[in-house]
């Protein structure tokens, strides 16, 4: 009659399902001999089990470390929000809220160019330079988008709205308007000579916020 040579699974198992075992012979704990990973030496169980427990509490303290520094970048970029929405705030007239806006983004956000543009806005304001120069593919363009287009520059007719069109490397356009389910009616531009700065599937939460803050601002100079 032929036996199977018990396989390592086969002492797993029978550990697993006997839990008593070392109890029943304590003094095996005490003479088993492990590898440390950590010079290659011979160290007890309870030695490997200790260092075992160490790495994973220095796994927990860098998710910790990592968690907290995510949480003060969130911190400082809420507090710069809140001094760029101030300064909309306390624009007198409407006129200059494009312009505020445009240069209140750079200076918060470290945004090396930036541009807007604006259209179906009221006809007191349609010969401002914000309400010039937006194409109907440009307009098309905005409107078509559900979220803010992140990623290189490919040659999008809106970069032309830059002071140096060709040190654009990557781009953020970010639609404006009234409503989730409205056409657009103006179109945000940042710019960065990084081509890693705007990337594509980047999260767009920020940015997002920052078209809803804006579109309510510009709805003073709106031809509503």
């Amino acid at each position: 009659m032929q036996t199977h040579p018990i396989t390592e699974e086969d002492i797993a198992q029978f550990l697993i399902h006997t839990p008593d075992f070392f109890e029943r012979h304590a003094d095996l704990l005490g003479a088993v001999q492990l590898t440390s990973p950590h010079g290659g030496r011979a160290v007890s169980l309870q030695e490997r089990q200790a260092e075992m427990l160490r790495e994973k509490i220095k796994v927990l303290e860098l998710r910790l470390m990592e968690m907290m520094r995510h949480g003060n970048e969130n911190m400082l970029i809420a507090d710069k929000l809140l001094r760029w929405s101030r300064q909309l705030f306390m624009v007198a007239r409407p006129v200059d809220l494009p312009a505020v806006l445009v240069s209140e983004m750079k200076a918060q956000f470290s945004v090396p160019q930036a541009a807007l543009k604006l259209w179906d806005v009221a006809e007191v304001y349609a010969g401002e330079p914000f309400a010039q120069g937006a194409s109907d593919d440009v307009k098309s363009l905005a409107s078509s988008l559900t979220a803010p287009y992140c990623g290189v520059n490919a040659g999008f007719d809106s970069v032309q709205w830059l002071d140096d069109p060709e040190a654009a490397a990557s781009l953020a356009l970010i639609p404006l308007r009234a409503g989730a389910t409205q056409p657009a009616f103006g179109l945000l531009v940042l710019a960065s000579p990084d081509s890693q700065r705007y990337q594509a599937g980047m999260a767009t939460d920020f940015l997002e916020r920052i078209a809803e803050l804006a579109s309510a601002a510009l709805s003073r100079v709106r031809d509503t």
